[in-house]
């Protein structure tokens, strides 16, 4: 077992099902409506970049293509390892294995911070937000994409598999916060069946991602998200 950073949250999805949890982010928004939600509030290009839980860095190369500098966070050494082979070619992208509590980058040196699918929970939350005061520089913008957990099918398979989840607690630890949101509406699109229902799987209980599957007929699922931000 790789050498886990003190503070780190595991992930039930992509730490245990790297290879599947691929298969999901290349079906999640095919439309960019996430980004494009994003860039409307503080775009990135020629900024530097910070990715909260880059996972194995799907992201990345996206933010590298058009920002300045791009630095990606990862708790899992194995997946940070992904991550920076993936991005090995693209001098402008480093990769460190630490936590969101923990952020490795000096004061005041953030322009855009980015955590998808990591805060879902909100109370919790309160060591990584005071890093991110810390990091961001002024007019800099931190982002949260959060699965909008009261909303749609894909909510409630989310709140049967995580029945402790409130929403109205999550929505008003944010709003504490100061954060703003907004409700997006992207899809997740596969190429296959498999590959949907293996997705399902690892996003749910037996019971509920075997509930899942006989309620989505095809490869199309709509995917309810929230995004929050904050401006500096």
């Amino acid at each position: 077992m790789p050498r886990i950073p003190k503070g780190a949250v595991p992930s039930p999805n992509i730490w245990h099902n790297p290879k599947i949890y691929e298969l999901e982010n290349r079906a999640v928004d095919p439309d960019g409506v996430i980004d494009t939600a994003i860039r409307a509030v503080r775009p990135w290009e020629s900024a530097t970049v910070l990715d909260i839980g880059c996972g194995t860095g799907y992201h990345l190369p996206v933010y590298a293509s058009s920002a300045a500098q791009v630095i990606g966070v990862e708790p899992h050494p194995d997946l940070a390892a992904l991550a920076s082979r993936r991005c090995s070619q693209l001098r402008n992208v480093a990769v460190h294995v630490a936590t969101a509590q923990a952020l490795p980058v000096p004061d005041a040196s953030v322009d855009v911070a980015v955590a998808r699918w990591a805060y879902f929970f909100g109370p919790g939350c309160e060591p990584g937000l005071k890093e991110l005061s810390r990091a961001v520089r002024r007019g800099g913008a931190a982002f949260m994409v959060d699965l909008d957990g009261s909303r749609g099918s894909f909510g409630a398979w989310f709140r049967a598999t995580v029945p402790t989840y409130s929403a109205r607690t999550v929505e008003d630890f944010w709003s504490r916060q100061g954060w703003q949101r907004a409700e997006l509406d992207p899809r997740m699109v596969f190429t296959r069946r498999a590959d949907l229902e293996a997705v399902l799987r690892i996003e749910f209980t037996p019971g509920v991602s075997a509930r899942a599957i006989r309620e989505i007929p095809g490869l199309e699922v709509p995917y309810p998200t929230i995004l929050r931000w904050r401006l500096f």
